[in-house]
């Protein structure tokens, strides 16, 4: 199995971020199967201090973490590998769990792994393994993308991996050129089934059995980051202003939501279409009404250039889990409007748009409906 495109000095140091799953232990198992010096590295981001989360379904923050620490570990110690836990709680907190919410209380729904993927796993991660006096040439994940040089262009380029299903590029388009350069990705060629087949056959069945993280705190809802001091109620209304009920606290609620309006004596079911922050209120209205074909991105990292500048055809994901639809990018200022060709339903502000030729990632953004 080829890990990837990228060549590689001989016998490199490969500093493999290892989550405890199957896919960062077969990516390290991988590497040191091709002869390649791996040291395995584990985030730590829970803080124990805290009080209100249990421990449930499987996700990237919550008291979880212990014992995907453990699995990381132990899973490296099977392979004769080092392993090293990295604190990053207070990295976490402010990059991460602040911004989340700051862009929620502001009526906008973020996309944390997005921001996680550039800042810590990628950045604060990285900065303190080299404090800590860990050296390495190269930094891997497992996460299913490919990166390959574009001699022409003079760029490192960011690809969808092989298996479309479980495609993570939509999470890595804010990486940077300094970034992408350094970063290996050894199951980008493979399809998931071959990774859990390769993991049962190499004695790490248990690992390929495990729940993959389903979402990014341990809970049953967001609330448990806010508190019941910022839970501020206040009116639910149709576009023209009309009253239709209360609200919560605006936290609750993201563009398309159809739970937990509590809306009755309606003739059909009302969706959330926006969220007005000064005021306070969710605006809600028919399903028809959360379509729309027209957004605008700002916050851009481009990667298949350094700047567009130009009205190009691509194709674009406004959510990790759907589909690409065909739109142009327009250049509008500082910021670029995105026409869709075809109508797409909850288009939510915050968000991140991602934007394809073909396989190859050209970059994305931030959406912002106005």
């Amino acid at each position: 199995m080829k890990i990837q495109q990228k060549k590689l000095k001989k016998k490199p140091v490969v500093a493999v971020g290892v989550s405890g799953g199957v896919d960062s232990t077969m990516a390290a198992f991988l590497l040191k199967n091709q002869g390649y010096n791996v040291l395995g590295v584990t985030m730590k981001i829970w803080d124990d201090k805290q009080k209100n989360f249990k421990s449930g379904k499987s996700a990237c923050y919550g008291p979880g973490e212990k014992e995907d620490i453990r699995d990381g570990k132990k899973a490296m110690q099977k392979m004769g590998l080092k392993h090293k836990v990295i604190d990053l709680i207070s990295e976490y907190k402010r990059y991460i769990l602040d911004f989340f919410k700051k862009e929620y209380l502001a009526g906008r729904t973020p996309n944390p792994c997005v921001i996680c993927n550039q800042k810590l796993k990628f950045g604060f991660l990285l900065k303190k393994i080299v404090a800590e006096g860990m050296k390495f040439d190269y930094f891997a994940t497992g996460h299913y993308a490919r990166i390959k040089y574009d001699p022409a262009k003079k760029r490192w380029l960011l690809l969808a991996g092989k298996d479309l299903q479980k495609d993570q590029s939509y999470f890595l388009y804010r990486l940077k050129q300094e970034q992408l350069k350094k970063v290996v990705f050894p199951l980008g060629e493979l399809r998931k089934e071959e990774v859990k087949k390769l993991a049962a056959k190499s004695g790490f069945g248990a690992y390929a059995k495990k729940i993959e993280s389903q979402d990014f705190i341990e809970g049953e809802n967001y609330s448990l980051l806010f508190g019941a001091d910022l839970k501020k109620p206040g009116l639910i209304v149709d576009e023209k202003g009309k009253i239709l009920g209360q609200h919560n606290g605006i936290h609750n609620f993201t563009i398309g939501q159809r739970k937990g309006l509590n809306l009755g004596g309606l003739a059909e079911p009302y969706y959330v279409l926006d969220i007005d922050r000064c005021k306070n209120r969710v605006i809600a209205g028919k399903k028809s009404a959360a379509f729309s074909n027209t957004f605008f991105i700002q916050n851009a990292n481009w990667i298949a250039w350094k700047n567009l500048n130009k009205k190009i055809k691509a194709e674009v994901k406004v959510r990790s889990s759907q589909e690409k639809y065909a739109c142009e990018i327009i250049p509008v200022e500082k910021r670029w409007k995105v026409k869709l060709k075809k109508s797409q339903f909850a288009i939510t502000a915050g968000q991140s748009a991602v934007f394809y030729q073909k396989d190859i990632v050209l970059g994305g953004g931030i959406i912002n409906l106005r």
